[in-house]
């Protein structure tokens, strides 16, 4: 009988440690960058230069998770990081820009509507983490942060280029940050634009379109993009008027932030 005590087992290979993908990540932290550099220049004075890496992040934001499908290289590790860094620049920087710039002068009501803001972008992004399997790929469950954080961003820009310092506007500032922030935790559906895809082919007109939509953004940069936005976060409302007329399943208010299944809370 073989004594097993005596059996040589064989050595397991030692475990190399799991790497991260560079080059998505990479882009995430250039987009956290964006966000820290608003917060430092917002600090500082320069509100042209702190909504302009509110705005960078947000391009670069729209570009890390193509990045890593279209290299395959997706990661739990990649989601987690991307959930952080928009918290910086989608939740505390446009906060901290709208404080720095005019809520200041509103005294408790000003960091109030700035902590809200920060707030809702937070109870936003972590109900979309656990979300993630029971809504609709082609819509977002409330306005996504960086619409959001455009929205007061946007404001800022376009008050800032036309030469004036918050005096006065201290008000509309404090209802544009709280409709963008509350508008985060509704259930209210914002297209999403995840069901076009980049490899489908496309009519001719489309480019001429796009062409048409990059000079149109040129002709003044700060006004054409702050309405843009202004139009897609009014959109989901009337998305949700339009389904609600019709008889379909309308959002409501979720409180939820259980992860398994909520088909109840979405009808």
């Amino acid at each position: 009988m073989l004594d097993t005590a005596d059996t040589p087992v064989a050595a397991e290979p030692p475990r190399r440690p799991k790497g991260i993908y560079l080059l998505p990540n990479l882009v995430t932290l250039a987009a956290l960058f964006g966000g820290f550099y608003a917060i430092v220049m917002a600090m500082n004075g320069r509100y042209d230069l702190a909504t302009s890496g509110i705005f960078v992040a947000m391009v670069l934001d729209s570009l890390d998770g193509r990045i890593a499908r279209l290299t395959h290289t997706q990661s739990a590790f990649g989601e987690q990081m991307d959930s952080l860094s928009d918290m910086v620049s989608f939740g505390a920087a446009p906060a901290l820009v709208a404080y720095e710039w005019a809520l200041r002068d509103l005294g408790r009501w000003g960091w109030i509507a700035a902590f809200v803001y920060c707030a809702c972008a937070a109870l936003r992004l972590a109900r979309f983490n656990v979300n993630t399997h029971v809504v609709d790929k082609r819509y977002f469950q409330g306005l996504p942060s960086p619409a959001a954080a455009a929205l007061v961003a946007g404001f800022i820009w376009l008050a800032t280029d036309a030469g004036l310092d918050g005096d006065g506007l201290q008000w509309p500032l404090f209802a544009l940050t709280l409709y963008a922030g509350l508008t985060m935790v509704t259930n209210v559906p914002f297209y999403s634009f995840k069901d076009l895809s980049l490899k489908r082919s496309v009519p001719f007109a489309t480019l001429v379109a796009i062409a048409l939509g990059i000079a149109v953004i040129n002709i003044h940069p700060p006004t054409v993009l702050f309405a843009l936005f202004v139009l897609y976060g009014l959109s989901g409302y009337a998305v949700y008027a339009v389904r609600k007329a019709k008889g379909k399943p309308a959002s409501v208010l979720s409180t939820s932030t259980d992860e398994p299944d909520e088909r109840g809370l979405h009808e």
